[in-house]
């Protein structure tokens, strides 16, 4: 092993690597060149693409030519002269390359997993590190003693060599059905609203488990596991379905059925368990929902299955809105009437049609009790800044035009022996103190 490391760097010192390297250059520069030319053609790729990144370099797709292009490079040099470069170059270019792949598909497959940094940083160390025990000639060495120990499961023999194969195996094809369902997902939600993103969303959903299903049993064959072992293991899996796992399948069974259906969608404003707000998104186990104010609430779908849901959003985006305003009893209803929807459509957000509409709804104990009620089309944009904007109007209206709104006002009945009583009461002199009841 030492000995052919030797060998490897006595070789990187001969002339001939000049040209390894200007041919190396080469195809850097010719690589570059063609992701510039298809991301210029690709206009309409998103720069977030697994492919093209935000930058040419940040991509995949720089790094998976540069690989080509230098194996092709290996084979039209390998006949002419001994290749050094090209050696070591190899396992790094491929390592790049496997280590770009697999952060950008996670990062398409998984956009806010927390997760995904510190897979991408055990894959990275994972890669490189194969890489160097490659180029010093240990890997093969390694890749023996795992051969070594080994161990039957019925009729099959199994090693480490065999598992950590199934591993990697189960890992690329993982990640290429991740890959390729990002990549559809793309393509189905592009330019999609309404129910069409929902169903899209729900096609998308299936595809990835589809993929990934099958994806599984081609690295569990390519290892050599008989499947027709899986039956008890999905029998055994059903009974823990249909014992503890029933709510979380129930959500999943919930998810696929809101997106069929399309009940409610991405989008839609709803009220949940006295919760309203706007789902941003249907995933498989739960719906997110964020209020006007910014807080965000899960909701597992089983229960905008089961329970009541109210979609402020399904036939009509129009919403009705109150506020309330006492007055004295002295004032002109017609003219507060009058000034209460003034002061409601002088707003940009209140529509026309319907009017608002103000109502003498009850009296109170201090006074008239008015109720404005309007309509808006936009109550995503929340209510309390709109109901805040009204309300100012209408007091700067009310004073305008003198009408009182009234204090809270309580009167105490006496009897007339008791005011009697203390009409007749002689005065305290002016030293003395007295207490008095300040609720009378």
């Amino acid at each position: 092993m030492l000995q052919d490391l030797k060998s490897s760097l006595h070789a990187l010192l001969q002339a001939g690597v000049l040209i390894e390297i200007a041919v190396l250059l080469g195809c850097v520069g010719l690589a570059w060149g063609l992701s510039t030319l298809l991301r210029r053609a690709m206009r309409r790729v998103s720069p977030d693409s697994i492919l093209f990144g935000h930058k040419v370099f940040d991509g995949a797709l720089f790094p998976l030519l540069l690989l080509g292009l230098t194996l092709v490079a290996r084979a039209v040099l390998q006949p002419l002269m001994a290749l050094a470069l090209f050696k070591l170059i190899l396992p790094v270019l491929l390592s790049l390359s496997l280590i770009r792949v697999g952060a950008k598909v996670l990062q398409a497959a998984f956009p806010v997993a927390h997760a995904v940094r510190v897979i991408e940083h055990s894959l990275s160390w994972l890669v490189w590190c194969a890489a160097v025990l490659w180029i010093t000639g240990v890997l093969p060495l390694v890749l023996q003693e795992l051969d070594d120990i080994s161990w039957k499961i019925g009729s099959s023999r199994m090693s480490l060599r065999t598992l950590l194969d199934g591993i990697i195996l189960a890992g690329v094809v993982l990640l290429v059905a991740l890959w390729i369902s990002s990549v559809l997902e793309s393509w189905l939600l592009r330019s999609a609203t309404g129910g069409a993103l929902s169903l899209r969303k729900a096609l998308s959903n299936a595809v990835r488990a589809l993929l990934i299903f099958i994806g599984l049993i081609v690295a569990l064959s390519a290892v050599g596991i008989d499947l027709t072992t899986l039956s008890v293991l999905g029998g055994a899996v059903g009974v823990g379905i249909g014992l503890g796992l029933q709510k979380l399948a129930a959500n999943y069974v919930s998810g696929f059925v809101i997106l069929a259906e399309r009940s409610i969608r991405i989008g839609d404003n709803v009220r949940v368990d006295s919760f309203e707000g706007r789902i941003t998104a249907i995933n498989g186990r739960y719906t997110l929902i964020q209020s006007t104010s910014g807080r965000e609430s899960i909701v597992p779908n089983e229960m905008l299955i089961t329970s009541r849901v109210e979609n402020l959003s399904l036939a009509d985006t129009r919403v009705w809105l109150s506020t309330v305003v006492s007055v004295g009893y002295d004032s002109d209803v017609d003219l507060v009437m009058r000034l209460l929807k003034d002061a409601a459509l002088a707003a940009p957000r209140v529509l026309h049609e319907p009017a608002a509409h103000a109502a003498l709804s009850a009296f109170g104990a201090d006074g008239l009790e008015f109720t404005l009620g309007f309509w808006i089309a936009d109550p995503e944009n929340g209510a309390l800044g709109l109901r805040s904007q009204i309300n100012v109007a209408i007091l700067q209206a009310l004073r305008a035009h003198g009408i009182d709104i009234p204090y809270p006002q309580r009167v105490v009945h006496l009897p007339a022996a008791t005011v009697a009583a203390l009409a007749v009461m002689p005065h305290p002199p002016p030293s003395t103190t007295t207490a008095t009841d300040t609720g009378l």
